[in-house]
């Protein structure tokens, strides 16, 4: 057997404990937004925000070419992977890791700095997995409604919790598609109680023209910038994704990650789809026209939802959400989840052209019921 030091039972013990934690909210935030247990093969799936056009073609080559390679860990290409955002984006290599996507990023994060005593401050409507852990974790949720323009009320978030010790920026926000100011969270960031840290999730942040917050990383700020190629990049399955803080914050949240490789499809479809220096720029202005057609199509139609700038909005179905959901599903169009705070609205996310086109045929027949 080998020799064990406390510390590394500790980290192995934290290490158990947050699979735990991920296992058991992984399956509820899957019932929570569960597909009908059967749809047709054919059915129009704008449920989830995936990228309808799948990684770009030089990701599928890269992992068609990995796959004999797949019985080795291969830690050189995600070293590799990690080096090259880092150059793309001017930070330190120390200052990345690599994740499945950057869900892990929310909740390895809530783990290292909320517990009974330190709450964990969100906005409603939001994406629900880090108050899920901090739920799990004993930590107090606290959660605050998005201002009028359906931004982050930052000032409301730190007025509502003194003890906080983490506030979750998702920008653009998830389900709603709005940004928060640039401005705004460099306010949280510098008005913040002691200790406590700010995560940005910007998994949605390709979508839009809106700077960055990394440069609030660089400039050694208590902030955790998390990305992913689940959005823009089309990889929602194939799992791959970044957290990037000073190292002190990294040490503390990734004392949680216990030892999780990549998976190689994911890394070197990763790394193929950043060398394209064309994609970001092309599936942002194929998202930015379809969704514009889709809005002027709810505007000729009188029908009311939340101007995003994202590849999701949220449109008020004028009834229970739950409702609208049954009813276009049985028209073969598979629309999003509900949220308590806003219960008349379901989220859509924006597909192709042809599968907007049939939303715009099943919601206009489902309205008019």
């Amino acid at each position: 057997m080998p020799r064990f030091s406390r510390r590394s039972f500790l980290h192995l013990s934290a290490a158990a404990s947050a699979a735990a934690v991920f296992r058991t909210l992984g399956e509820a935030q899957m019932a929570a937004a569960a597909r009908p247990a059967t749809h047709a093969p054919n059915a129009v799936i704008i449920d989830s925000n995936e990228n309808p056009l799948g990684p770009c073609q030089s990701a599928r080559e890269a992992v068609a070419t990995i796959i004999p390679q797949g019985g080795r860990y291969q830690f050189d290409l995600t070293r590799d992977l990690t080096d090259l955002f880092a150059k793309s984006e001017g930070l330190d290599p120390d200052w990345v890791r690599t994740t499945v996507g950057s869900t892990p990023g929310i909740g390895l994060s809530v783990l290292a700095f909320t517990s009974p005593q330190r709450s964990y401050v969100t906005a409603d409507p939001g994406y629900e997995y880090g108050f899920m852990v901090a739920h799990n974790t004993g930590a107090r949720v606290v959660n605050v409604p998005l201002t009028n323009t359906y931004a982050h009320d930052v000032k409301a978030m730190l007025a509502a919790a003194a003890d906080a010790g983490l506030f979750y920026i998702c920008t653009p926000n998830n389900p709603t598609g709005t940004l928060t100011p640039h401005s705004d969270i460099e306010y949280l960031v510098a008005n913040k109680p002691k200790d406590s840290v700010v995560v940005v999730d910007e998994a949605y942040i390709h979508f839009t023209d809106a700077p960055s917050t990394l440069d609030l990383v660089k400039a050694s700020k208590d902030i955790i910038v998390l990305r992913t190629f689940s959005k823009i990049y089309g990889m929602a399955g194939l799992r791959c994704g970044f957290i990037v803080a000073r190292p002190d914050l990294m040490e503390k949240v990734m004392q949680y990650a216990g030892w999780n490789p990549m998976p190689v499809t994911g890394v070197v479809a990763a790394t193929a789809s950043l060398k394209d220096q064309q994609l970001i720029s092309e599936r942002k202005r194929i998202n930015t026209a379809v969704r514009q057609q889709t809005f002027q199509w709810l505007d000729r139609n009188g029908y009311s939802y939340i101007a995003s700038e994202s590849n999701c909005f949220m449109l008020d179905t004028k009834r229970p959400g739950q409702q609208f959901r049954d009813a276009m599903a049985k028209e073969n169009v598979l629309v999003g989840r509900v949220w308590p705070s806003m219960p008349t609205y379901v989220r859509i996310t924006v597909g192709t052209l042809e599968e907007m086109q049939h939303f715009q045929a099943a919601c206009q027949k489902v309205m008019k019921a």
